[in-house]
């Protein structure tokens, strides 16, 4: 195996080495820097010029550097074993625990689901989050994407989600993929302690890289976390939920190694790949069609400046299917989570619920209890110019509606597991506070069913006939 001692540039954390025999994409590299060995991987190649990204610190790197290309690419350790075990952000365990003896070993670029294999999503996964379950139901196989803003708690809700989220049916195996890229130290340790202490982690493989880390990590985090989950749902038949956090700190690591390599930036100076690349990333969600488990993904995102139509939420909107939109307003009154249900959308709701999977009233609960709190939205606007006095007896009702829709409905426990009845029966027991004319968006079966008016209580001595 050759060495090169043609290094001629380092920009940031790329090498560029001179005139090699031909290289591969994607291949792994051995620099040894005296006494010291780094590990990078090829990123580009031409006739000329082989450029490498380094995993660590590329400090000390000179034209005395020896390189070498090892003819291989990045892969994971896989096993029945990885459920319950915690790596960094180059798959290296971080748990305490020994190394994994691999059942085999995968690359881990991936590739998409094959659109003529894949299946079409259809059952419920339970979130025990009222916002999530009721008005923008999560299915099997669904990418739906959380977006969120600096401050505002979306990690608290991501690691609520993976202690609770559940599949109806029973007996058939679950597990969560959690990958936290570019987090901090402090987050680090509160994400293994939570796993540990909540028990989440029994069922759970984790990914963490913190900002500290190499931004080339960065790009392997979610790749790492994919792999894991195609190989307990294709080959161990499990049903697998992969939350990543937070692919604004992943975009910006595109960005980074975009500008070391001088290329032309795209909107926002993000490369104009970043949509193909994401593509590459969400994809890999779904179901084949003859394999027993499925792939679902729910990743966060920060919007910087609470901006949807900045680059990272935009495409991300394009290739997945809907998302979870967090509210500051709702976080600025102390309720959590604070998931403003008329921005977000799942597209692919009304493919997991219904009769015999979740309810038979369930699109039309969500519907009418939907259009109720904006139209409640829109009289808290006209209150503030023509104050609650003009207001009619019916808009008094449903302005009324809509802050009580926030403190019951949508605030909840950061250790409260509701399940889709429990959710239902909150939603009707709001509606059932307004008259049966006003549910104009629910058929009169299920308010005959479902829609309970508290009784009224008589006056004083007008019961006994005085």
């Amino acid at each position: 195996m050759k060495e090169y001692m043609t290094v001629t540039k380092v920009a940031g954390p790329l090498i560029f080495v001179e005139k090699t025999e031909p290289i591969g994409y994607g291949e792994l590299v051995q620099i040894k820097v005296g006494e010291e060995t780094k590990l990078g991987q090829v990123l580009d190649t031409s006739e000329d010029i082989v450029v490498v990204q380094v995993f660590e610190s590329t400090r000390g790197i000179d034209r005395e550097a020896r390189v070498r290309f090892l003819g291989e690419v990045v892969t994971l350790a896989l096993a029945d074993d990885i459920i319950g075990r915690m790596f960094n952000g180059r798959g290296k365990p971080i748990d305490g625990g020994p190394e994994l003896i691999p059942e085999k070993r995968v690359p881990i670029g991936g590739e998409a689901i094959n659109p003529y294999s894949r299946a079409p999503p259809e059952n419920f996964i339970q979130t025990g989050i009222s916002t999530i379950d009721l008005t923008n139901t999560l299915v099997r196989g669904q990418k739906l994407p959380i977006f969120s803003g600096s401050g505002l708690p979306h990690n608290q809700l991501a690691l609520q989600i993976t202690r609770q989220a559940t599949v109806a049916e029973e007996g058939e195996a679950f597990a969560v993929v959690f990958a936290g890229i570019g987090i901090t130290n402090e987050e680090a340790q509160s994400f293994m302690r939570e796993f540990e202490e909540t028990g989440a982690l029994s069922r759970s493989v984790v990914f963490l890289n913190t900002a500290s880390d190499p931004a080339i990590e960065r790009l392997l985090v979610p790749r790492m976390a994919l792999t894991t989950a195609e190989y307990l749902a294709f080959e161990k038949g499990m049903h697998v939920l992969v939350i990543i956090t937070d692919m604004t700190n992943y975009c910006e690591a595109l960005r980074e190694i975009g500008a070391a390599r001088q290329e032309i930036a795209g909107r926002r100076g993000y490369p104009g790949y970043m949509y193909t690349d994401l593509a590459s990333i969400y994809e890999r969600a779904g179901i084949i069609t003859g394999k027993k488990g499925s792939i679902t993904q729910i990743p966060i995102l920060t919007m910087i400046g609470d901006d949807i139509t900045h680059p990272i939420p935009d495409l991300t909107g394009y290739i997945t299917e809907g998302q979870i939109t967090l509210s500051r307003e709702l976080h600025r009154k102390g309720i959590y989570p604070p998931i403003n249900i008329l921005p977000s959308l799942s597209r692919l709701m009304n493919n997991g619920i219904g009769k015999e999977k979740t309810r038979e009233d369930h699109r039309e609960l969500a519907n009418q209890v939907f259009a109720m709190y904006a139209r409640g939205l829109d009289l808290r606007q006209l209150v503030a110019i023509i104050s609650e006095e003009a207001l009619s007896e019916e808009d008094r009702r449903v302005l009324v509606f809509a802050d009580e829709f926030e403190r019951q409905f949508v605030q909840q426990g950061r250790m409260e597991d509701r399940s889709i009845t429990d959710s239902m029966g909150v939603a009707w027991r709001l509606l059932s506070k307004m008259p049966r004319n006003e549910l104009a968006r629910i058929r009169d079966a299920y308010k005959d069913k479902y829609h309970r008016p508290e009784e009224k209580k008589g006056t004083p001595g007008k019961a006994a006939g005085k």
